[in-house]
């Protein structure tokens, strides 16, 4: 280990395989070799007690980040735990010729110094209707209301077909090395057409290999196929209308051989997901009144808050109402989720004042007042000795 001035760079080896690792600035590093989470702690000026040097242990360190909708509702959209030093970019995009999927959210949370990354990707809406007459009028491949009109497929004909040759059909030599059902993901993602009455919901994953800029990449895929079915037309000429998504799309993404290696960093980021229920509350009141006007020909994204403000207040506390009914439903049904299954401890934050589920394994905790948290399975490691914040230990429930 080479000692260097505090502020800059320093050049460390990897505790877990010994690799060299690379200069950096940063106090949390992914080994490039084995992949590991590691968690630099360096002398600071001020810092109480403070050792000389670096100490280098395995281990995450965690901050909060919030994303607002900043292009409609100016609300807090959702917010989430990302390895400090990670970068975010991007957020909600509002397209009002869409009534029934106005709001579309996308992002990347990347390693500025690796090839470690977490990416939502936008939700697809399709419509489609078994009459003759309707796909003479509407063609596969035409829009409806906003929505591209094709016929229902399976989740993995949706990874063949839709996700991987829109979201990475710039890729070489892209590989799909497996694809797998995941019947437990719809309810977990809590999937509205697993619990509506002529809804139907499929989840599953897909592991693939590319190159992308002379990188190889590994990547996982997850996502859900929602089905709302329709009947229709009349006793001579039954029909069906059918309304479906390509949703809960996101992905990890690391260097070929390090995805498994670096689980433990996306295990945390999505199991911390919380979307901000009043945000939701003014999405589906937005759906419900542009629906009610018929107002598909809105252009201008300053119409949203006269929306919300015609739509009023009754509205958006039956849709939170609804919010919260449906979250006791899916409260019941994962009844059976241990904490053990899902791979996470509770551990009681003393800023919070809550219980907060942090990945499992590490044993100890700490947490400051910015909302960050640091997990390492080293007892003699204290972030205090390192930093001229104040940080607590946690204790696991």
């Amino acid at each position: 280990m080479v000692t260097q001035n505090p502020s800059g760079p320093v050049a460390l080896k990897c505790p877990q395989c010994n690799g060299d690792l690379p200069l950096t600035t940063l106090d949390a590093i992914i080994c490039p070799y084995c992949g590991s989470s590691l968690i630099l702690g360096r002398s600071q000026p001020g810092a109480p007690n403070a050792p000389s040097g670096e100490t280098l242990v395995h281990g995450l360190r965690l901050k909060p980040l919030t994303c607002t909708d900043d292009q409609g509702t100016r609300l807090p959209l959702f917010r989430m735990l990302i390895p400090a030093g990670w970068q975010f970019q991007g957020g909600c995009r509002w397209q009002l010729d869409n009534p029934g999927m106005p709001a579309v959210v996308q992002f990347l949370v990347a390693n500025p110094q690796g090839a470690e990354a977490f990416e939502v990707l936008p939700n697809m809406n399709f419509v489609w209707n078994n009459s003759p007459l309707s796909r003479v009028l509407f063609p596969a491949g035409s829009r409806y209301f906003g929505a591209e009109v094709r016929p229902p497929v399976s989740i993995a004909d949706a990874f063949h077909s839709f996700i991987l040759p829109r979201f990475r059909g710039a890729a070489q030599g892209l590989q799909i090395e497996s694809i797998t059902p995941l019947p437990d993901l719809p309810r977990l993602v809590k999937s509205d057409a697993a619990i509506t009455p002529g809804g139907s919901a499929e989840g599953g994953k897909a592991r693939v290999r590319y190159s992308l800029q002379g990188q190889d990449f590994e990547e996982e895929f997850y996502g859900v196929v929602e089905v709302f079915r329709v009947p229709g037309g009349s006793l001579l000429s039954p029909s069906e209308f059918i309304v479906w998504f390509i949703d809960y799309l996101f992905s990890f993404r690391a260097a070929a051989g390090r995805l498994d290696a670096t689980a433990d960093l996306f295990t945390v980021m999505i199991q911390s997901f919380e979307l901000n229920p009043e945000w939701y509350a003014a999405f589906k009141t937005i759906v419900q009144h542009m629906a009610q006007r018929q107002i598909t020909h809105i252009r201008h994204i300053g119409e949203i808050g006269n929306i919300l403000a015609e739509a009023g207040r009754q509205m958006r506390e039956q849709n939170l109402s609804d919010w919260y009914r449906r979250q006791d439903i899916y409260d019941r049904l994962a009844v059976d989720r241990s904490r053990a299954i899902r791979d996470v401890d509770g551990f009681y934050d003393p800023h919070r004042e809550e219980v907060v589920e942090l990945p499992s394994g590490y044993g100890h905790a700490w947490a400051n007042n910015l909302g960050e948290y640091i997990l390492t399975e080293d007892s003699s490691f204290n972030p205090n000795l390192y930093s001229t914040q104040h940080w607590e230990p946690m204790t696991q429930q």
